[in-house]
């Protein structure tokens, strides 16, 4: 890719982990946008003959149905109905599974008589996607909490139970950190292509960073040097651009695109505070935060 960012050389000890891995996450650290980590994480899927690669995010933990985005490395367009129906939709791994646990799980119909109780229509699904070459696979529950949002990495190909669990055992870990990750940084560079993707021009941003930091509109609009009625005005032409409905979600979306840091990792003040915790506390304790330790510590 023309102006792709070098990749560094790795130290010796950098190397203690598998080759896939390590070429990995050293391509992963010169991405610029979404769509390059995604083409690395299909890559990675393809050399472990896992082609199928699915990705889906929600932006609510506790309502799966609030989907912020489906990536797949195929054509899915068949499962569209699948997930209009709600009696279907709700026994998805995703729902099923990622949204209460963190273990991996091995999916697809070689493993369906491993689950506790499907429909026979999930099943008739498991085997469809058998038919398309998505007979075993394995996916990893993912999880962000700022704001708390749950996703699912599956990796599927057209294996055997046996192959795929052969799979699972040589390169289990390589797929969990891939995902991990993968996911990580996908997630960052998407929330920097929010104005991007909703066009949000240069002037809106600064009026986003305003709003972000609680400036009233005639503040702002004495800074802009417009009206307060031309203030309003682009504030409501964010707002149908984004589908938001009021001034707290504006100040949460530049929050989110990282136009403002986030308050939780702000210092206070100017000094460096470093919470320093010793020792673990005794089962059945609730240890309170003493006053943060405002110190400078080397690394060993």
């Amino acid at each position: 890719m023309s102006g792709a960012t070098p990749r560094r050389e790795l130290v010796k000890a950098e190397q203690y982990t598998p080759d896939l891995l390590q070429e990995f996450l050293v391509e992963l650290e010169t991405t610029r946008h979404s769509s390059e980590v995604w083409r690395l994480i299909v890559k990675l899927g393809q050399a472990l003959n896992l082609p199928y690669v699915d990705l889906i995010s929600a932006s609510s933990y506790s309502n799966w149905k609030k989907t912020l985005f489906v990536r797949t490395s195929y054509d899915s367009s068949w499962l569209n109905s699948v997930n209009q129906d709600p009696d279907l939709a709700k026994w998805s791994y995703f729902r099923s599974h990622a949204m209460h646990c963190l273990t991996p799980i091995a999916v697809g119909v070689e493993f369906a008589e491993e689950y506790k109780h499907i429909p026979q229509s999930r099943y008739e699904v498991l085997h469809e996607a058998g038919r398309r070459g998505i007979r075993a696979g394995f996916s990893i529950p993912l999880r962000v909490h700022a704001p708390p949002q749950a996703a699912l990495i599956t990796f599927s190909g057209n294996h055997s139970k046996r192959e795929m669990e052969r799979i699972i055992q040589t390169h289990g870990w390589v797929l969990h950190a891939v995902a991990l990750t993968g996911h990580q940084r996908y997630l960052t560079h998407f929330a920097s292509e929010f104005s991007e993707r909703n066009k949000i021009t240069t002037k809106q941003r600064e009026l986003l960073e305003m709003i972000g930091n609680g400036q009233q509109d005639k503040v702002i609009a004495d800074q802009l040097g417009v009206t307060v009625s031309a203030v309003r005005q682009r504030m409501n032409n964010i707002l149908k651009k984004t589908g938001l409905s009021n001034r707290a979600e504006l100040a949460a979306l530049a929050m989110s695109m990282g136009i403002l840091p986030d308050p939780l990792s702000r210092n206070a003040g100017d000094q460096q505070s470093v919470l320093v915790e010793m020792g673990l506390p005794r089962l059945g304790d609730h240890p309170t935060l003493s006053p943060m330790v405002k110190t400078r510590r080397r690394d060993p």
